[in-house]
């Protein structure tokens, strides 16, 4: 039976995001049908997605470098969607499938009757050939999680501070807290900034700024989001902070508020990250962040497309740079 279905990108309105259909698992286990194993497994990835970019973080995070590689597609989509161009980080054709030059391509070898986005990340089998997830949410925590055993003790999460990413006595909480950035913040941004009505513009915006009002006043009295110590929270809040007045203010329409002047606890949290001062994070986030210039022109760019039309003429914002935007952190 195929796992695929038409899917629609808005109603009404309102940007809609269809559920990704690859959902298979990694296991520590080493009987399970994708058992973590070194080499075994690859990345596909767009520097500028934040999807992508979570997965980017946990691997430099965790210390997966030499056990799962990554493959770049060029940032900014071509009329087959993500591509391999031969520019920068990115092969000029798929390492795994020689001849491959899209990721449609991929797609269609895993599910020949797939019908959808051809999004990132792509988490791949290489020893069968097939596509294990293409959800960023489960790829997170695989990596987090289901690679320990291949690791010195020190990385592994439950020998981390306060127990690691997803300690058992927070999960409820960090759940709770991760769907409401997920709906309000990591996709609201896309439902405010991809609306095709002002209802459903008027719809997204309050809930957007209202979430980030409760981040700003939870981190009043701690470092991180749930307490003294990083969590999966944290990463999934990080890349869309990272691009918010780069590209979420400026080009998507969330025009209420900066980061930066509107938000003095979340900018310092971002700063913290970001620069690592303390070497505590292994340069995961700023070294997985792409120039800031690049998410303002890959925003322009997709709003153009799915918003505007190909018609319109494409402007991209001049902001300041890394700089202004997160002002380098004294240790």
């Amino acid at each position: 039976m195929s796992k695929t279905t038409a899917i629609s990108y808005h109603k009404d309105g309102s940007f809609t995001r269809p559920d990704s259909i690859f959902r298979n698992v990694v296991s520590r286990d080493p009987n399970a049908e994708f058992p973590a194993e070194p080499g075994r497994y690859a990345l596909y990835v767009n520097v500028a997605c934040p999807w992508a970019h979570r997965t980017l973080i946990i691997r430099k995070l965790k210390g997966l470098e030499s056990l799962i590689d990554v493959y770049h597609v060029h940032p900014i989509a071509g009329p087959d969607g993500w591509y391999f161009s031969g520019q920068g980080d990115s092969p000029s054709e798929d390492p795994l499938h020689p001849g491959f030059t899209t990721l449609k391509q991929l797609y269609l070898k895993a599910d020949p009757t797939y019908i959808g986005r051809y999004t990132v990340p792509v988490l791949w089998d290489r020893k069968q050939d097939v596509m294990v997830n293409n959800e960023s949410s489960e790829i997170l925590r695989m990596l987090a999680s289901e690679f320990d055993h291949l690791l010195p003790e020190t990385q592994r999460e439950g020998n981390k501070p306060g127990g690691g990413l997803y300690p058992e006595h927070l999960r409820a909480e960090i759940d709770a807290l991760s769907d409401q950035i997920y709906h309000t913040l990591n996709n609201g941004v896309y439902k405010v900034g991809f609306a095709k009505s002002q209802e459903a513009y008027d719809a997204n915006i309050g809930p957007l700024f209202s979430t980030l009002d409760e981040l700003e006043a939870r981190l009043e009295h701690k470092p991180y989001l749930h307490g003294e110590s990083l969590t999966e929270s944290d990463i999934r809040l990080y890349t869309t902070l990272a691009r918010f007045d780069a590209a979420y203010n400026p080009v998507m329409m969330s025009t209420r508020k900066t980061i930066r002047h509107d938000y003095p606890r979340l900018h310092s949290w971002l700063r913290r990250l970001y620069w690592d001062v303390d070497g505590i994070f292994n340069n995961a986030f700023r070294g997985t962040t792409a120039p800031f210039s690049l998410y303002t022109q890959c925003y322009a760019n997709g709003r153009q497309k799915i918003v505007l039309g190909p018609d319109a003429p494409l402007i991209v914002p001049d902001l300041p740079g890394e700089e202004v935007l997160v002002p380098r952190l004294i240790a």
